[in-house]
């Protein structure tokens, strides 16, 4: 019994020597490098599409070659690091990091989430088919359906720390539906790129829902090595990609908790509230989320 788990260390270990493993948190982090972050289900694979045919006009970016056009440090190699051209874009779903030298950060109704969430744990088989939501709502709020926290965590340690530093750009996902042109040109100003308007129009059309659809279902084994599983086909991981999709998905109590966890940083960020009225500005301190910073590190 002990020799499978030799080999398997061995394996283990020459893939690392080789770079052909993915780093994650061991991932060497440059100065000139741009993380691309959000909580999970919140627009991270459109935009990954979005800025990665952005910056390769000569190669669209497709489920097979997302990992080298934005790249993620779970299910991108050592050695593809290594030869990427500098400055790297590069995915993180992580929660506030001082070693992120500049951050374009997507934010999304939590309620969208939740949604979208829902669906996703369903898709890979993380939870049952008849899993009540108002199950999942609870696990959600609780932060136990994402090992590093919450959607409130998560948004709170990155606004907290960086809301109005030049090195930190925000967009909301729900913006960048309704004028993906404006919302990208934000993103080419921040990355300081040298792009007309007709390579902008091209990315967006490169990088639609409809296209990443066909792409999904031609490109299913592709799709699950970047999701890390193996995944159902008969649900879709790239869905409707709307805004509001909550208001026929989720019973009005269960938008009651989320808004009652929430609901200043929601009105914050701009959501509008369906249950409760609009009252004190958002506190972070009064959402009960501790940030601490690691000493001799400044925020992003």
């Amino acid at each position: 019994m002990a020799r499978p788990k030799i080999i398997r260390f061995l394996f283990h270990g020459v893939r690392r020597a080789l770079g052909l493993s993915a780093p994650g948190r061991s991932l060497q982090i440059l100065p000139d490098d741009v993380f691309l972050v959000s909580f999970p289900k919140s627009g991270n694979t459109w935009t990954r599409f979005l800025v990665g045919n952005l910056i390769f006009p000569d190669r669209p970016v497709t489920f097979a070659n997302i990992h080298i056009s934005v790249a993620d440090p779970l299910g991108t190699s050592t050695k593809e690091f290594e030869r990427m051209p500098r400055p790297r874009i590069i995915k993180s779903h992580e929660c506030f990091d001082p070693r992120y030298p500049r951050v374009i950060y997507i934010v999304r109704d939590p309620r969208d989430v939740l949604v979208s969430q829902y669906h996703y744990y369903r898709k890979i088989k993380y939870i049952a088919d008849d899993l009540p939501v108002e199950t999942f709502v609870g696990r959600f709020l609780a932060g136990e359906t994402w090992p590093v926290g919450s959607w409130g965590q998560n948004v709170v340690t990155w606004l907290a720390t960086s809301e109005g530093d030049p090195r930190f750009l925000m967009l909301r996902y729900e913006d960048m539906l309704a004028d993906t042109f404006c919302e990208l040109r934000k993103i080419v100003a921040f990355l300081g790129l040298n792009t007309t308007a007709a390579q902008i129009r091209t990315a967006i059309e490169r990088s639609s829902m409809s296209r990443m659809r066909k792409l999904e279902q031609s490109q299913g084994e592709d799709l699950d090595r970047m999701v890390g599983t193996h995944s159902r086909k008969d649900l879709m991981f790239v869905r409707t990609g709307v805004s509001g999709g909550w208001r026929k998905d989720l019973p009005m109590p269960m938008v009651e908790k989320i808004e009652a966890a929430w609901g200043p940083l929601m009105r914050h960020l701009g959501y509008e509230l369906a249950t409760r009225a609009p009252s004190e500005p958002c506190d972070y301190a009064s959402l009960g989320i501790e940030i601490g910073l690691p000493s001799g590190r400044a925020a992003v």
